[in-house]
């Protein structure tokens, strides 16, 4: 049975490139750097809504504030998810890899069904 590193190299798309032992994808450093930038941020407003609740802020005021931190990850995961399709999705589906449709399936099913 393969363990989960080894499943995720099985299904490295075309599209992806390795170099050395080190896995690259299609991201490039803007990419990488908005995304991480993002994050950052998020980050930054959970860490935020942790301390309000330790103080005893309002219910109210904290739950505005998980709302906003949850929006700016499904920014994040949309920006993720468009670039999937438009890379390593297209790239599968040129090679013939059907099965990736049923993948991308269920990962945006996750996505919509978050709450």
């Amino acid at each position: 049975m393969k363990n989960k590193l080894e499943e995720q190299k099985a299904k490295q798309c075309p599209g992806c490139q390795t170099a050395g032992n080190k896995q690259r994808h299609w991201r490039d450093e803007k990419m990488t750097q908005d995304l991480s930038n993002r994050l950052n941020r998020i980050e930054g407003q959970v860490r935020g809504i942790k301390r309000m609740i330790e103080e005893g802020v309002y219910c109210d005021d904290v739950l505005n504030q998980i709302a906003s931190a949850q929006s700016a990850l499904s920014g994040v995961a949309k920006l993720l998810l468009e670039k999937h399709i438009r890379t390593c999705i297209k790239d599968q589906l040129i090679a013939g890899d059907e099965e990736v449709v049923a993948e991308l399936t269920k990962t945006v099913a996750r996505l919509i069904n978050k709450s």
